[in-house]
């Protein structure tokens, strides 16, 4: 019987190494279904065929962009005779959010270790409920894509920055991400956008915070699902997508900074800072892109990014 399906991306960062040691785990073992898909086109066919086994738990093993297609496709695909089962997420993309969120942490063989001693037993311990990102473009109800971290504003300005600047160095992630920041943060604080810092931001109107108001400048604009801002502040409880912007100013930027630090982000009012909650997020800009969970959409004249939130869904969580 089959207890877990493994949905393997091979081109994630981390299964350049990883793939192998999986594979071989994977190898001769009745309880686990493993799939490799070579891109995002072939995910609808992978889950169409792992609903044929029915596992208990679908386990993703790959980036941010991997989980926010299997999601879509799990979600809209409607490969499953009644509610799909559960998702667990394996520790192995360059940012690893998702996987952080629902306490997949180290080694990822480990993790996969882990899912499958819960999935032998009783999940309902493990089971969390997450909200989904449903993002369409445009008015014109073209089917939307489903994720659960949006970046906007100056923080897909620093997102595409640190994938097309740094990442081609070779530099670890870690220590690509600290240098993006850093990058960041000079050119807000001190106003400075030569070629080789991130550009400086196209004014968007976020319809969540200020209805009405003209275009603005956000340094950071973040929409989640996940239960930690990026910056390390706690979104609030309830239902709903959470929203946190950030005014292009040095003095917002620097409170922000400093509320993060000290742990109080989202917790009290900042001035400049900007934590909402809501169902449904309206992005409007002349130019302007949103990263959700990796991929890039752009806001344009006439053609706003509509967020909405969706029901609650399961994922397996696992222990701190």
């Amino acid at each position: 019987m089959v207890t877990v399906a493994l949905l393997s991306n091979p081109s994630s960062t981390g299964n350049r190494d990883m793939l192998p040691r999986i594979r071989s785990f994977c190898a001769g073992r009745a309880d686990i279904f493993h799939y490799e898909v070579e891109r995002a086109g072939q995910i609808g066919e992978a889950l169409r065929t792992i609903a044929r086994v029915n596992p208990k738990v679908i386990v993703v093993n790959g980036g941010d962009g991997t989980v926010q297609a299997a999601l879509t496709e799990l979600y809209l695909g409607h490969y499953f005779d009644g509610p799909p089962p559960p998702v667990a997420v394996l520790p192995n993309g360059k940012t690893n959010l998702i996987a952080l969120d629902l306490g997949a942490v180290g080694d990822p063989l480990a993790a996969l270790e882990r899912i499958i001693t819960a999935a032998r037993d009783d999940l309902s311990a493990h089971i969390v409920e997450r909200e989904l990102i449903s993002l369409s473009e445009g008015e014109g109800g073209n089917r939307p894509v489903l994720g659960m971290f949006l970046g906007g504003a100056g923080l897909a300005d620093t997102i595409l920055y640190c994938r097309n600047k740094i990442y081609p160095i070779g530099l670890p992630n870690g220590l690509s991400h600290v240098l993006a920041g850093i990058a960041v943060m000079f050119s807000l604080i001190f106003g400075l956008h030569p070629r080789f810092l991130p550009p400086r931001p196209f004014p968007v109107r976020v319809s969540l915070i200020r209805e009405g108001q003209p275009n603005q400048r956000l340094a950071l604009l973040i929409v989640t699902t996940l239960e930690r801002l990026l910056l390390g502040g706690k979104t609030s409880s309830g239902g709903g997508m959470r929203l946190m912007a950030v005014d292009q100013s040095p003095v917002a930027v620097i409170r922000a900074l400093f509320a993060s630090l000290a742990g109080r982000l989202g917790q009290r009012a900042i001035r400049g800072v900007h934590v909402e909650q809501g169902d449904m997020i309206r992005i409007e800009s002349e130019r302007s892109s949103v990263i959700l969970d990796g991929e890039e959409f752009h806001a344009e004249t006439g053609r706003p990014i509509l967020l909405r939130s969706t029901a609650p869904v399961p994922f397996l969580r696992l222990a701190a």
